[in-house]
């Protein structure tokens, strides 16, 4: 069986613009609204500069790359080469469970249509699943 070339950590509620939010913006949110203690908030603080220090945020690249006017629904997925990366989530995921937030690994070759790629990340506009209709 082939590995799966890219990986994502998201939430399982979907967000008011009808997304999945990724590890990452579920962990920012419960930052901005004062829900961690000193520890969880030291954790989120130095793991968050450290993801910044260490890969490429796609918004200092294409500041509208999640834009829904113009990249409706798009998501980031770690390249599953990404390993240095993948392997600190497990720390974010803890963080998000001590807060009663559930979250899902997904993994995939064709997450949808690419519109942002690097060395460790791409973005993508999922695929419409068949039963879905456009409004």
């Amino acid at each position: 069986m082939e590995q799966a070339k890219y990986v994502r950590f998201e939430g399982t509620v979907r967000h008011a613009r009808g997304h999945f939010p990724g590890i990452f913006v579920l962990a920012n949110e419960l930052a901005a609204s004062g829900r961690l203690s000193g520890d969880q908030y030291r954790f989120w603080r130095s793991s968050n500069d450290w993801y910044d220090a260490n890969y490429t945020n796609p918004t200092t690249v294409d500041a509208r790359i999640y834009d829904p006017a113009v990249h409706p629904g798009a998501v980031a997925w770690f390249k599953a080469s990404a390993t240095h990366l993948i392997e600190r989530v497990h720390g974010y995921q803890a963080l998000l469970a001590a807060h009663g937030i559930a979250c899902r690994r997904l993994e995939s070759s064709n997450p949808g249509t690419i519109v942002y790629e690097d060395e460790d990340q791409i973005v993508v506009v999922p695929a419409l699943p068949a039963h879905a209709e456009l409004i």
